[in-house]
């Protein structure tokens, strides 16, 4: 992986973007696996990827309740958390009722509809391993960045199939479809923020209150 210029390095039970590093040799490497905690490594691992720089991670996904669905594409923002890092800040997204494929019917920006592609296919291989998990709730991060030698990459980073980041935004979208059903396109917003921030203008505040990270 070094090979191809510096590489980013996380535990596999991380949460939110803590505790990830970028390395650029073995040396650092080495420092980092050896700082992890020895339990948590052998049973989770840890992740190994190309660093990437311009980044944008999308979030693409499905809801369900009952039998009311909803897809949606989306961009994530960062924000600094307690200790300064960049975590995981919110989610504006781009919100239809019914599934995956729905999305297709909008007109996307090429790298949008490249995310939303990869993102699916993610969701029909795991479908085909997994025939039997149900997921009400299934999410993709996907990530787009520049490499170390000027490409473009794009990948889908993880599965979120429980209440995540975005679902406040997805709450939202439901019940706008609930109130007009009428509806077939909405955006909706959720926005995570440490330390004394004014909340957005007609936000629904979900929590406020103490937070260890």
């Amino acid at each position: 992986m070094l090979d191809l210029g510096p590489a980013r390095i996380k535990p596999a039970w991380g949460v939110g973007g803590n505790g990830q590093a970028t390395i650029t040799d073995i040396a650092e490497f080495d420092a980092f696996v050896a700082a992890l905690d020895a339990v948590e490594l052998a049973s989770h691992g840890t992740v190994v990827e190309q660093h990437l720089e311009e980044v944008v991670t999308y979030s693409v996904g499905q809801a369900y309740i009952s039998s009311v669905g909803i897809s949606y594409f989306g961009t994530q923002r960062l924000t600094p958390n307690n200790s300064g890092d960049e975590v995981y800040g919110g989610s504006s997204l781009v919100v239809v009722p019914g599934e995956m494929d729905t999305l297709s019917n909008l007109t996307l920006q090429p790298e949008i509809e490249k995310a939303v592609s990869l993102a699916r296919q993610y969701d029909a291989a795991m479908s085909l391993e997994f025939p039997d998990l149900l997921a009400s709730r299934r999410n993709y991060d996907v990530i787009r960045g520049r490499d170390s030698r000027g490409s473009w990459r794009t990948g889908v980073l993880e599965q979120s199939w429980r209440i995540g980041g975005a679902s406040p935004a997805e709450i939202a979208a439901f019940e706008a479809f609930q109130r007009n059903p009428e509806l077939r396109v909405i955006r909706a917003s959720c926005v995570e923020a440490y330390g004394d921030h004014k909340p957005p203008a007609g936000a629904v505040i979900y929590f406020r209150g103490n937070c260890r990270r």
